[in-house]
């Protein structure tokens, strides 16, 4: 966010990081893991090497927080979610504009 963009500057730079951000609540909220866990797993990613020191890739870690503690809870690893994501892109190009996209709109879904 530009530093002059003022107090009604938006909170997300991008719509993905509301998705993640939310996601990451509502799993929190329905018990898959403790604000605890959380804080400890989004600490390790902000101090992982090569994270930006002014902090422009702070909800790259959030994503990969909350991907890591999916592994770790065994609800899906690191290739079921890059398969899944993969799905969700194909299905994405093959809706029409202005339609909903759905899973099944993966032409590589049987």
């Amino acid at each position: 966010m530009p530093p002059d963009a003022g107090p009604y500057a938006p909170v997300f730079a991008e719509p993905w990081q509301a998705q993640v951000f939310a996601l990451a609540v509502a799993l929190n909220e329905r018990g898959l893991f403790t604000w605890s866990e959380w804080a400890e797993q989004l600490s390790r990613q902000v101090a992982s090497p090569g994270a930006a020191a002014d902090g422009s890739d702070y909800y790259q870690h959030w994503l990969a927080a909350l991907e890591a503690l999916l592994d770790e809870k065994g609800v899906a690893n690191a290739g079921m979610i890059d398969a899944l994501s993969a799905s969700w892109r194909r299905a994405a190009h093959a809706t029409p504009h202005g339609k909903p996209i759905r899973l099944e709109n993966d032409p590589e879904c049987g």
